[in-house]
């Protein structure tokens, strides 16, 4: 297991001037995240000089069998914060091969939406909020929770400090932390009104930079499966998953 953790944190940018990036898309569902990883022959921070890219869209439910290509355009760039070094996260929109977005892919409309003038001159600001439950890894079962039973009624948990109150607050500064290196612009974290239960924030941004703070909220989504993707392998009965449970998004307009 030393040998392992040494690889998996092995530096590469000691012995290479290779990195990976990881390209990240939303999924067929709508709500599931996908992501795969190439070698590229040096460090990139601008997403236009990125390679396109491609994937089996009749196994992510996008695409039927017989014409299964979709192409991914990527739009954002962010640090790796587990892979670190000049390793990068990429997150992607998603086109059939003629160049028409496919259905899962909002951020097209989006884009267009909030460049127009009409809009601009608004200067919305729109601030992204996203509730998630952290489970038990065995029994499907919020963590903090008895086993087979309920917690106590509301009150003590929402922004709660101490044994009894907040369950699982590591994963979540770590994962707080991990946002912040990967250069997200998460705005906050809180608990909220049951055991297991937290929240996180991103933004507020202005007009079309929403566009990429939804991308940063995917990359956010990714990070948090990510990371218990190692909790799991450290401690197995700890942690199975996120439920995602709500999102809420809040808009100001200069008109308002």
């Amino acid at each position: 297991m030393a040998h392992l953790s040494d690889l998996v944190n092995l530096n590469l940018s000691d012995s290479s001037d290779k990195i990976i990036a990881e390209y990240i898309w939303i999924g067929g569902s709508g709500m599931d995240v996908r992501s795969k990883a190439r070698t590229l022959s040096g460090p990139v921070d601008d997403p236009s000089k990125l390679p396109k890219w491609n994937y089996d869209g009749s196994s992510t439910g996008q695409a039927p069998g017989e014409d299964s290509e979709v192409i991914l355009y990527p739009q954002a760039i962010f640090k790796d914060p587990f892979r670190r070094g000049n390793n990068i996260l990429v997150i992607c929109d998603c086109y059939t091969p003629a160049g028409e977005p496919i259905p899962t892919n909002k951020r097209h409309n989006a884009a267009k939406i909030f460049s127009n003038p009409d809009v601009v001159v608004e200067e919305p600001w729109y601030g992204l909020e996203q509730e998630y439950t952290l489970l038990q890894k065995e029994i499907n079962w919020p963590l903090g929770w008895p086993i087979g039973g309920f917690p106590g009624p509301q009150g003590p948990y929402y922004c709660g400090i101490g044994s009894g109150k907040a369950f699982g607050r590591d994963i979540v500064d770590a994962h707080y932390k991990a946002c912040i290196y990967a250069g997200i612009n998460i705005s906050g974290i809180n608990g909220e009104v049951m055991p297991g239960q937290w929240e996180f924030q991103v933004g507020p941004p202005v007009g079309i930079a929403s566009v990429t703070s939804c991308g940063q909220l995917v990359t956010f989504s990714r990070g948090l499966r990510r990371l218990l993707e190692l909790s799991c392998h450290s401690t197995p009965n700890l942690f199975r998953a996120t439920g995602m449970v709500q999102e809420r998004i809040q808009i100001t307009v200069l008109s308002l």
